[in-house]
């Protein structure tokens, strides 16, 4: 009878939660949130203070938070305060925004890692991935320009896993 058409979680002014939270769908923050937090869209109103990572598709920040953040559209409005990492494909900083730590794109790991459901519903720490690099960038000088210095030619990718290595070819070398 009285059924919502939007499926979405307030956390209330006066309301502090000392501890993770996770939702499946959307959450405004309009209290305080001690602890991480995991969701699909987060907004943060500007009396809102969440000291803990966010991780979550969309956020918006209006408010403080004291934590890492990382998403896939992340916006600060003008009254946003942030103390922390921001992990990120597209970042908006507003006009009056304050905002203290590292902007990373989205192929950065060594964020601080947040808590995530496991099946059984239980939150448990998220270990960081370890991923190996299939393609090293190496530079290949081919021969001497005219002036008689190195050129560089345009670094190409290799799929090898040792050391990135610099070739030099001298022209007696080459006329053999």
């Amino acid at each position: 009878m009285f059924a919502s058409k939007r499926k979405g979680t307030v956390i209330a002014e006066g309301l502090k939660i000392i501890g993770n939270v996770s939702a499946d769908g959307a959450v405004e923050v309009n209290g305080q949130v001690d602890g991480d937090l995991h969701c699909t869209s987060l907004i943060v109103s500007p009396k809102a203070l969440i000291s803990g990572g966010i991780k979550a598709r969309s956020v918006v920040v209006n408010g403080k938070v004291d934590g890492p953040i990382s998403g896939e559209d992340v916006i600060l409005k003008s009254h946003a305060f942030v103390t922390g990492d921001i992990q990120a494909q597209s970042l908006s900083i507003e006009r009056g925004a304050h905002f203290d730590g590292r902007s990373l794109g989205p192929e950065v790991t060594n964020l601080r890692q947040v808590e995530e459901p496991a099946p059984n519903g239980q939150l448990e720490r998220v270990r960081p991935a370890l991923f190996k690099k299939e393609a090293e960038p190496k530079t290949k000088v081919e021969e001497p320009a005219p002036n008689g210095q190195l050129e560089r030619v345009t670094p190409a990718l290799f799929k090898k896993e040792a050391e990135p290595k610099t070739k030099i070819a001298r022209r007696s070398d080459l006329k053999q």
